[in-house]
């Protein structure tokens, strides 16, 4: 499905689209940042007062399936041209989920889990994200949570058909918000440029969106530069364009437990493990590598990403640690979590994420990663 992209330039544009093709808009808001991020404001100035609306903000920060059921008993009550999803990633994905499964027959943990497919049908969506990290607003998947579990939905339905990106949102995020959502987008373009299911499109997107984190990131921390914001939203699209083609691998793969038993952000939690990972991959050889591109190809990948953060391979490690400490982000297990239990974590893999990593992971090697035993590559 191609995707109509509007930037702060085209904001006309963007109220051209509203006014002709809602009468009645569905409204997805996160409650706690509609009005802090400048989002309740904007909509207000944008929406025309002819067009009714109806607003559904009842959903958890990591949602349920009974979020999503009552977002679907809402959207049912009347009849909507389009959906408008303004937030963070959460947001996001349960505006997207209702886009689609508001028109399903299906029971909906059934097409959660898989056990029955979608209907390529679905309410248009605009998709305006008000953080830069997650790339929601670029992808066909979906997060919900069941008990602790997290499943990632995937249908191309799912993917937003309208997206706005204007750096004004994030401005008054907290520091350690902006730093947690560029982590993850800068997770997601490294983790994309080594995926087995990378190529040289994903690879495009994901280098490009590692070079934004990597130059912005910290003057979008420091000082809420608006150029750096303005490019760390570009970063996060583009990452997010990155891995609906790439999916995520090992550091994803661990960092949901971490953010379910630990209540770790996700940003923070992904970038847990990076580092490990990243001489974990760059080690591959003949035996343990899964990629059918061989060693070779893995170790070229993982090479733009060492050009990218300007380190050879055997410091790459620490320089990602003062990265990520230069935006007072810890990443020592032990220090930032109180009673650190590792087998939560090893218990709870996700195990779709993990196959997408080019090198084999064992169970061994992720306690070897939460015992802090980071010799072992």
């Amino acid at each position: 499905m191609n995707q109509k992209v509007f930037h702060k330039k085209s904001l006309h544009k963007l109220k051209e689209l509203v006014s002709q093709n809602a009468k009645n808009l569905f409204l997805v808001v996160d409650r706690i940042s509609y009005e802090s991020s400048g989002a309740k404001k904007f909509i207000t100035q944008m929406v025309e007062d002819k067009i009714k609306v109806t607003i559904f903000d009842d959903f958890t920060a990591n949602p349920k399936i009974t979020d999503v059921e009552k977002g679907i008993s809402l959207f049912r009550k009347g009849t909507y041209e389009l959906i408008l999803a303004i937030g963070g990633g959460s947001t996001l994905d349960m505006a997207k989920l209702i886009s689609v499964l508001s028109h399903q027959d299906e029971r909906i943990e059934d097409l959660i889990t898989g056990k029955r497919k979608m209907k390529p049908v679905k309410t248009k969506l605009l998709a305006i994200p008000t953080t830069a990290g997650t790339g929601a607003e670029a992808t066909k998947f979906a997060v919900l949570y069941v008990d602790k579990t997290k499943y990632s939905i995937e249908d191309p339905s799912l993917l937003p058909d309208f997206v706005y990106l204007s750096p004004l949102f994030t401005q008054s995020a907290g520091s350690y918000l902006i730093a947690c959502t560029g982590l993850d987008a800068f997770c997601q373009a490294i983790e994309s440029i080594w995926s087995v299911h990378s190529n040289s499109e994903s690879e495009l997107y994901a280098c490009k969106a590692a070079q934004l984190v990597w130059h912005n990131l910290y003057d979008a921390f420091n000082s809420k530069n608006l150029t750096a914001l303005e490019n760390m939203q570009e970063a996060a699209y583009l990452a997010g364009k990155a891995i609906n083609i790439s999916k995520t691998t090992a550091p994803h793969a661990l960092s949901y437990a971490f953010t379910s038993f630990y209540n770790i952000p996700h940003g923070h939690a992904v970038a847990l493990s990076l580092p490990f990972f990243l001489n974990y991959n760059y080690h591959v050889n003949n035996n343990d590598c899964i990629d059918k591109r061989g060693i070779d190809s893995v170790k070229s990948r993982i090479g733009h990403i060492l050009t990218i953060i300007g380190s050879p391979i055997e410091k790459a490690s620490d320089t990602l640690i003062q990265f990520f400490n230069s935006m007072q982000i810890d990443i020592d297990l032990y220090t930032i979590i109180d009673n650190f239990n590792p087998s939560l974590i090893s218990d709870n893999v996700n195990l779709e994420r993990l196959s997408n990593n080019p090198r084999k992971i064992t169970t061994a090697m992720i306690k070897n990663f939460l015992t802090g035993d980071h010799n072992l590559v």
